[in-house]
């Protein structure tokens, strides 16, 4: 069995494969200060819960854009699984070119969807993910990973909005009835939820006139949710594109 683990700066994803199936999938909250023996008694509580021990892990492979936890995981498949784990980087062979000035700059899990979305969508294509950060990714007709862009994601900007306004309190992430708000809450869920619909289907627009108008937009990410409904670009929501991607690249590199 594969463990796939994405580790983002807000939320840690985990799926558990059994060759080409996803069996199960989990989402927990990344914490930074988690050891590898923390790691472990984690993981293996989810596998219990499902009937499956760690001991039936034969391969592991990280996403992560938080260093402490890379370590830990890397500590937890050496010291406990006794594995090596795959850890996602710019050098990694995922079988995808990458024109960004200085590869080593792409985070590992953009790379990751690129893979996964290539794989179910074709090229070109449009990855939008929603997480601590909301970030698009541009694929090429040839495949190519060309960079993307970079905005605040939904709750790091609502967070910004209620704690610079002494008068706006925190609100549920939802869409309101009406854009045009007719109270405190529903004008900040209109900007916040409206606002990111349209910056999402902007940048689309501008990707496009790169990519062509036939590139299709894979959305992900554990706010995709929230926003996809409002928006006119998006083609396909897809929450466990990464996942995907990591089976992919660990297919690709395991040995033999």
């Amino acid at each position: 069995m594969l463990l796939g683990i994405d580790v983002g700066n807000t939320q840690t994803v985990i799926g558990l494969f059994a060759g080409d199936e996803l069996l199960e999938h989990w989402r927990i909250s990344t914490e930074r200060e988690r050891t590898a023996d923390e790691v472990a008694l984690t993981l293996g509580g989810f596998m219990a819960f499902v009937g499956h021990t760690l001991s039936e892990i034969d391969g592991i492979i990280v996403s992560s854009v938080v260093p402490e936890m890379t370590r830990a995981l890397d500590h937890m498949a050496k010291d406990i699984l006794d594995l090596e784990s795959l850890v996602v980087d710019s050098d990694t062979d995922t079988g995808v070119p990458i024109l960004y000035e200085d590869p080593r700059q792409v985070g590992a899990d953009r790379l990751v969807n690129a893979v996964a979305a290539i794989a179910r969508y074709g090229t070109p294509c449009i990855v939008v993910d929603f997480g601590t950060a909301t970030t698009w990714d541009a694929i090429d007709a040839e495949g190519r990973y060309l960079g993307g862009t970079i905005a605040p994601g939904v709750e790091i900007s609502a967070a910004a909005l209620f704690s610079h306004a002494a008068r706006l309190s925190r609100v549920e992430l939802v869409p309101p009835e009406n854009a045009i708000g007719r109270n405190t809450v529903e004008s900040m869920q209109s900007g916040i939820i409206h606002g990111t619909a349209g910056q999402v289907d902007r940048l689309v627009e501008l990707f496009r006139r790169v990519l062509g108008p036939e590139a299709r937009v894979v959305a992900t990410g554990g706010l995709a949710e929230v926003v996809v409904g409002e928006c006119r670009s998006v083609d396909v929501l897809d929450p466990l594109l990464t996942l995907e991607g990591l089976k992919l690249i660990y297919q690709r590199n395991r040995p033999g």
